[in-house]
C-alpha cells in the first residue's frame, strides 16, 4: 500500500527542495543559536519569564523521553539538574517521583501521579490529547510543543499531493503498475496546471504560512483565514476571519486545511461546506482528521462534488483497512507523516534544548501552548 501512496510523489518533492531551500538551521547550519532557530522557524516568545509563573523553582529532576546519549547532548543547558531518560510512559511513571517536568509525553497518568509537574514538552504541535484531559485542567502545567518545527516539510507535503493530484499521477501510476501506456481521456482530459490557480488556506498558521508561500511562488493566488486577526504576509492576497469561510471557499482550486482540532472546528468541513466547493477543486488535509465529516467527505468525492482529496489525516485514524476512503477517486492517502524528513529531528532536538535551558534558567519559554485555544 505504502510503496502505491507514495511513488508518484518523487519527482515532485525534487523539484520543491530545489525551488525552496531549507532554513540555515535546518541544514545543521545555527545549531548553537537559538536566535537562528527562533527567525528561521518563526517561533513565539512568550512575552514574560517563566520565572515569574506562580510556583514556578529552578527544576531538581527532569524526564526526558529520548535515548541516552540525546540525554547526554542536553545536559549542558540544564547544569545542576537530573537528566532522567525514559522509554515511554511506563517507564516514566516508575522514575516520577520528585520530577519537576517531563519532555516528550503527556498523559493522564503522569499529571494524575506527578504531583510536583510544572512544565510538559510534547513532541507534536497538536496538543489536543493534551489540554483535553481532565487532570490537565486540574493541574494547569505550563505546556509547549512543536509548533511551527514542522511547518516547512508539511508545506513540501501539501505541494506534492496538490501537484499529484493535478497532473493524475495517481492515475498514471496505477497504469504503470499494471503495465499499460494509459493516455485515454478517462485520465487525461482534466489535467491542470496549478499557476493561476486560487488556494484557500484554512488556517494561517505556521504550516499554513509556509504551503502560502510555496503555492505563491509557483504562481498562485492566495486567500486564507486565521482566527487571530485578519492579516497575514505580503504574498497572501486575503485573509479573513474564520466566520468568512463561506464566502472565500466557492473561489479556491484547491482548499488546504490546517487547522487544529477545537471546539470550534470540529465537524467543520461538512457537506454544506464541499457543495460550495467548485466541482474542479482539490482538497487537501494535513490539519487534523476530527476536522472533518469523514462520510461528507467521501460522498462528495464520489459523486463529483469536488474533483480529489490529499490526506494525511482521517477520522477515523488509523484509517481501518477496506474503509470506503481507500477507494476514493482521485484521493491520495498517506498515512499521518507529512511531518517526517531527513531535517525534522534536529530541528526538533534544538527546539527542545532551548527550551529545557529556558525553563532551567526562568527565562521566556518558545511554543507555549494556550489551553484555552488548544494551540
Amino acid at each position: 500500500m505504502l510503496s502505491r501512496v507514495f511513488a508518484p510523489f518523487g519527482l515532485v518533492l525534487l523539484v520543491l527542495v530545489l525551488l525552496f531551500p531549507w532554513p540555515a538551521s535546518a541544514q545543521g547550519q545555527g545549531d548553537h543559536d537559538p536566535e537562528a532557530l527562533i527567525r528561521s522557524y518563526d517561533l513565539e516568545v512568550a512575552e514574560t519569564p517563566v520565572r515569574q509563573r506562580p510556583g514556578w523553582e529552578r527544576p531538581d529532576r527532569i524526564l526526558v523521553r529520548g535515548d541516552p546519549e540525546r540525554v547526554r547532548w542536553l545536559q549542558p543547558v540544564a547544569p545542576g539538574v537530573e537528566l532522567v531518560p525514559v522509554a515511554g510512559i511506563g517507564q516514566a511513571l516508575e522514575r516520577l517521583p520528585g520530577a519537576d517536568a517531563v519532555i516528550g509525553l503527556c498523559s493522564a497518568e503522569l499529571l494524575e501521579r506527578g504531583e510536583g509537574l510544572d512544565w510538559i514538552q510534547i513532541y507534536t504541535a497538536g496538543a489536543e490529547d493534551c489540554v483535553r484531559l481532565p487532570e490537565f485542567d486540574r493541574r494547569k502545567p505550563l505546556l509547549t510543543n512543536m509548533q511551527h518545527i514542522a511547518a516547512p516539510v508539511i508545506a513540501e507535503h501539501v505541494m506534492a499531493m496538490v501537484m499529484s493530484l493535478s497532473r493524475h499521477l495517481p492515475a498514471f501510476h496505477a497504469a504503470q503498475r499494471a503495465g499499460r501506456w494509459a493516455r485515454e481521456p478517462a485520465i487525461t482530459h482534466d489535467m491542470r496546471v496549478i499557476k493561476g490557480k486560487t488556494m484557500l488556506v484554512v488556517g494561517l498558521g505556521g504550516i499554513g504560512t509556509e504551503t502560502a508561500r510555496r503555492a505563491h511562488a509557483l504562481g498562485m493566488t492566495i486567500t486564507a483565514t486565521r482566527a487571530s486577526e485578519p492579516k497575514g504576509p505580503e504574498f497572501v492576497s486575503e485573509v479573513g476571519l474564520p466566520h468568512r469561510l463561506p464566502e472565500l471557499i466557492p473561489e479556491a482550486d484547491v482548499v488546504v486545511n490546517a487547522l487544529p482540532l477545537t471546539d470550534d472546528t470540529v465537524d467543520l468541513f461538512d457537506a454544506e461546506l464541499f457543495r460550495s466547493m467548485k466541482a474542479s477543486a482539490l482538497f487537501v488535509n494535513v490539519g487534523r482528521g476530527g476536522t472533518v465529516v469523514t462520510e461528507d467527505l467521501l460522498a462528495a468525492l464520489e459523486d463529483g462534488t469536488i474533483a480529489g482529496a490529499g490526506l494525511d489525516v482521517t477520522d477515523p485514524e488509523p484509517l481501518p483497512e477496506g474503509h470506503p476512503l481507500w477507494r476514493a477517486p482521485n484521493t491520495i492517502i498517506t498515512p499521518h507523516v507529512a511531518t517526517r524528513s531527513d531535517l525534522e529531528v534536529e530541528a526538533h532536538w534544538r527546539l527542545v534544548r532551548e527550551n529545557l535551558r529556558r525553563y532551567v534558567a526562568g527565562e521566556p519559554m518558545l511554543s507555549v501552548v494556550d489551553p484555552e485555544r488548544g494551540y
